[in-house]
């Protein structure tokens, strides 16, 4: 098993149990205590458990995302996919809102060389295209989210309500048919609202993971969406469901 995916299933028992063993870590995932050991000591410097003598203590509560230098590391792959399909939806001369997350970020150095208006929602995107020479790059004010270096707050969706966009890139916590778009953050929530509201064509970016989950805050039903673009794992069921919406999928 490589690291990221070691990690994701450590993160995974600490919902469940709030605790972890090194011994037992070791024998699951057949690799040295000592491989373990640097495991939780990478998850202790992002903030996610507090090393305890054996083991590990879960520091994340029930429902709240990882941070984002481990979710950066997740589906890597299929995320770079997804952003080269999303960017090949856009066109040069478009005004496009660009959301926070990691799969955004993807999106952003896939479009750095393309000739566009983008409005970004977090730092690290902002940070991609600021030298990209032919992006007309258009920052909103706001508070930035420490950890998540994303823009939210009253006066990052009162930028985005002043301006109209020709498509807007959202990114997603969860997405299914019973619950629709949700987001673990409330106020990322209302700024995905806002978006979405200023935006002639809404477009998701997400790895099919995501349609498993239902995070705490609600964005917006399937029917406020035009396109979903995500990889071949997603489940039959919310496919159906998301076109029965009359959203268009896209797999890669």
């Amino acid at each position: 098993m490589e690291s990221t995916d070691r990690l994701r299933a450590i993160m995974t028992a600490l919902r469940t149990s709030d605790s972890v063993s090194v011994a037992e870590l070791a024998l699951e995932h057949a690799v040295s205590e000592m491989t373990i050991r640097r495991d939780l000591d990478e998850l202790a410097q992002q903030g996610v458990v507090r090393r305890v003598r054996g083991g590990a203590v879960s520091l994340l509560l029930r429902g709240e995302e990882p941070p984002f230098a481990v979710r950066e590391r997740e589906a890597a792959e299929v995320k770079r996919r997804v952003a080269a399909e999303v960017a090949s939806l856009l066109s040069d001369g478009e005004a496009v809102l660009l959301d926070s997350g990691t799969t955004a970020l993807e999106v952003a150095r896939a479009i750095r060389d393309r000739r566009m208006t983008v409005l970004p929602l977090s730092l690290q995107s902002a940070h991609e295209l600021g030298t990209a020479p032919r992006i007309r790059l258009v920052l909103p004010g706001g508070e930035v989210r420490p950890g998540e270096l994303d823009l939210t707050g009253p006066l990052t969706e009162g930028a985005i309500r002043s301006l109209r966009f020709d498509t807007a890139v959202i990114g997603c916590c969860g997405l299914s048919a019973e619950h629709g778009l949700t987001a673990h953050d409330l106020s990322e929530a209302a700024v995905k609202q806002a978006a979405i509201a200023s935006a002639r064509r809404v477009v998701v970016a997400t790895d099919s993971s995501k349609f498993t989950r239902t995070a705490f805050g609600a964005v917006c039903p399937l029917d406020h969406l035009d396109l979903v673009v995500t990889d071949d794992a997603i489940p039959p069921s919310e496919h159906d469901a998301l076109t029965a919406a009359g959203v268009t999928v896209r797999t890669v």
